[in-house]
């Protein structure tokens, strides 16, 4: 015990001899809002980000909180077990006007919610005091530079790119598994489209065959870099939305912490709830549109 206290005390005058020399040589300390995730320390080859920290604390909690639920549940609920069962039957009732169906809901639910709930803890934990403030100073390049232990994991773009891979790989697996791996591949590649112009020209006279089916063909193509857009609006938009909301707060603070910055503390809270919803509706709708066959849409439109 004596020797952890004489540890912690060196490194408190280590840290204070660091301050002291910043102040000495008239060098300032440089606070700024980064694109990039700062490292904190590394296991091997693997390097820890102080978003990559804030992340693994969201999925914590969530752990916590499901083992806390889980044990409360009950054939007859009380008490937390009635308002986890609202937001639930709220959720399926929200899914089924995008699905269409209470059966995809059931099926899709499991993976949006939880996406959901990740996505709003990341949000808020970045508005947490000493998330962003409580660091240490490095130098770098020669300047004295503040690195926060924690930073919101949803301000890092590498977080969200992960997220956005994430979801529309989902939606890939979902639909093969629900239609079938050939129909899927004809949604972007359109062999069958190709396949049966003989039938059409030969058997039913339909000549346009010869001119449309390969229109669809390359439409399909297009389809593909429409997967590649999806990642990209995703991830761009929660990151882009998430940042913003932390360099807008980090500047009222500056001009004055006290009351100014509370206004738009509330408004960061209604954005990181809007920004995980749009992420996880635009994942429900994916999952629809990727597990709807072309014969139902046909037979829909």
């Amino acid at each position: 015990m004596t020797e952890q206290k004489t540890v912690n005390n060196l490194n408190d005058a280590n840290q204070a001899n660091a301050l002291n020399q910043v102040a000495e040589a008239g060098q300032s300390i440089s606070h700024e809002a980064t694109l990039f995730a700062e490292p904190i320390f590394h296991v091997g080859q693997f390097t820890v980000t102080n978003s990559l920290l804030t992340a693994w604390v969201a999925i914590f909690l969530i752990i916590v909180g499901s083992l806390i639920i889980r044990r409360k549940i009950r054939s007859v609920p009380t008490g937390i077990q009635n308002y986890v069962e609202v937001i639930y039957d709220g959720a399926l009732n929200l899914a089924d006007s995008v699905t269409g169906s209470r059966q995809k809901s059931v099926k899709f639910l499991p993976v949006v919610l939880p996406l959901f709930i990740f996505i709003l803890l990341n949000n808020w934990l970045g508005m947490l005091p000493g998330v962003g403030s409580i660091g240490f100073i490095e130098k770098v390049g020669g300047q004295s530079v503040f690195i926060p232990f924690l930073r919101g994991g949803t301000a890092d773009l590498n977080t969200t790119l992960a997220l956005a891979i994430m979801a529309v790989v989902l939606t890939h697996i979902f639909g093969i598994v629900m239609t079938s791996a050939w129909s899927h591949l004809n949604r972007f590649i359109g062999l069958n489209l190709l396949l049966e112009i003989p039938r059409k020209v030969f058997k039913d006279k339909d000549y346009t065959a010869i001119l449309v089916n390969p229109i669809k063909f390359f439409v399909g193509l297009i389809e593909i870099i429409g997967e590649v857009a999806k990642v990209a609006s995703l991830s761009f938009r929660l990151f882009g939305n998430i940042f913003a909301g932390e360099v807008l707060l980090g500047a009222m603070a500056a001009i004055f912490a006290y009351a100014l910055p509370i206004p738009f503390l509330f408004l960061e809270i209604i954005v990181g709830i809007i920004q995980a919803l749009i992420f996880a509706m635009l994942t429900l709708v994916f999952l629809t549109v990727m597990t709807t066959s072309h014969e139902e849409e046909s037979h829909a439109g």
